[in-house]
């Protein structure tokens, strides 16, 4: 026997026993979603009879608990019977439940109250093939009323209704401002790019979390050489969605002229030297910690389908601290205004 067919047979064999695995969970995923779609669905008509209210009261859904452990165990204690009768109510038509979720994802979403932010982080979920602790983490971190608060609105708006593979595809609809870091644990002002380069390395599946849809990293200080001279781009990723890649360059202070031209040559040096025929054009974004509004409307960044520039936080700012930060932009953009009019 030839012992260098043994990896291939080990590998095939591996293949079909993860497949196997991998159906078997979404068989008994949809079975169990399926189960307790139908007892909320016999509480509320049979027992509500479709009233929205019990009128039987706690003490029945009790007495109906206690006889349900005894013959199918704790998962049809009290607590969970009250989450497939909401189940149930929040989701009257079976066709509307995706089963790709599991019941973990369902009883999440389900504790969320405002129903468009739940049609989207449910969306959200299958579009990103989150994990149940991945949607908990981005609901705890107001993913949803962040994206609302950006510039950016309407894609947001947009994705809570239309099935996002029916948008055009834009990189805009794909970085966000801000980016929310808390999960570094780095001091509010860090000294060194370097440090702030080395965390969300050593954070990369949180980071890739937070840079949003269809992102997979490639590579640190990647070496780009050119005619006469070498470049090194922080952080290089790809988006499969995209079908592009995206140069982030970290700045710590306020962004200036200099780094947007940087990032312009990173980008086009890029195109001529590492895409793709079938890669689109690739798309640059400088991460910093404070953003210029002279710089945002007195560069290529005003015009550029490929160049961005997003601010990035230590952590996730209250409502009061979103709203000072909100009028000292407005207050720069008067401003700004102000002095065109006066050279005007």
């Amino acid at each position: 026997m030839n012992v260098s067919v043994l990896p291939e047979l080990v590998t095939a064999i591996r293949i079909v026993l993860k497949q196997a695995r991998t159906q078997l969970q979404q068989t008994v995923n949809h079975a169990m979603v399926k189960t307790y779609w139908e007892v909320g669905r016999l509480i509320v008509e049979h027992e509500q009879k479709g009233e929205k209210y019990a009128t039987y009261g706690q003490y029945q859904l009790k007495r109906l608990s206690e006889q349900l452990q005894t013959e199918f165990g704790k998962g049809f204690n009290e607590r969970n019977l009250r989450r497939m009768r909401v189940f149930y109510q929040t989701y009257p038509i079976w066709t509307a439940v995706r089963s790709k979720l599991s019941w973990t994802h369902y009883r999440i979403l389900l504790q969320i109250e405002n129903s468009k932010a739940r049609d989207w982080y449910l969306q959200e979920s299958l579009e990103q093939n989150w994990s149940a602790r991945a949607l908990e983490r981005q609901i705890d971190k107001l993913y949803y009323e962040r994206l609302l608060s950006s510039k950016e609105k309407q894609p947001v708006l947009d994705e809570s209704k239309i099935h996002t593979d029916t948008l055009k595809d834009a990189p805009k609809n794909y970085l966000r401002d801000p980016y929310i870091l808390e999960f570094l644990n780095l001091p509010y002002a860090s000294a060194l790019e370097s440090s702030l380069e080395q965390a969300l390395i050593d954070n990369l599946q949180q980071f890739l979390l937070e840079l949003g849809k269809g992102f997979a990293f490639v590579a640190r200080q990647q070496r780009i050489t050119t005619e006469d001279q070498d470049f090194y781009i922080d952080l290089v990723f790809y988006n499969y969605k995209l079908k592009c890649f995206l140069l982030v360059d970290l700045k710590i202070g306020k962004i200036t002229h200099q780094d947007v031209g940087q990032m312009d040559t990173y980008v086009r040096v890029y195109d001529q030297h590492r895409k793709g025929s079938d890669d689109d054009s690739t798309i640059g974004l400088i991460l910093c910690s404070e953003k210029s509004e002279a710089v945002a409307k007195y560069s290529v960044l005003t015009e550029s389908k490929q160049l961005f520039a997003s601010k990035y936080l230590h952590y996730l700012p209250t409502e009061e601290e979103l709203c000072a930060a909100l009028e000292r932009e407005r207050a720069a953009l008067s401003q700004l205004r102000d002095d065109d009019r006066k050279v005007n």
